[in-house]
């Protein structure tokens, strides 16, 4: 199995909601900073939340408010919970460590308008 498998994308329309899951086989511990990054097509990749360990967490200015980054570091899993959906989130997104380590195959989120 992949080290990182990230799942439950899909179409959702504007304002809408999604919850992505990644589950991190064997290579997420509590001391890990885990990520959520994005790319959409055309542009390279970035970075959407972080969380770090101890519970703190970041984000990216244009998903602040809305998007939110959990982690489940006994299940090995993190999650994104993400609200109030636009267009401009379209994007493949992935989960990983930071600094990042192999990419795992991503799941596909699109908004529409």
């Amino acid at each position: 199995q992949a080290p990182l498998v990230e799942s439950g994308g899909g179409l959702a329309q504007t304002g809408g909601s999604l919850k992505l899951s990644c589950a991190a086989s064997g290579i997420m511990s509590s001391s890990d900073t885990m990520a959520w990054y994005r790319q959409a097509p055309g542009k390279q990749r970035e970075l959407v939340a972080i969380s770090f360990s101890g519970n703190i967490t970041t984000y990216k200015d244009a998903v602040k408010g809305r998007f939110t980054i959990s982690r489940d570091d006994a299940k090995n899993t993190l999650d994104l919970q993400m609200n109030s959906l636009k267009p401009e989130d379209t994007a493949v997104y992935y989960c990983n460590k930071i600094p990042a380590r192999a990419w795992g195959q991503g799941t596909q989120v699109t908004v529409s308008s």
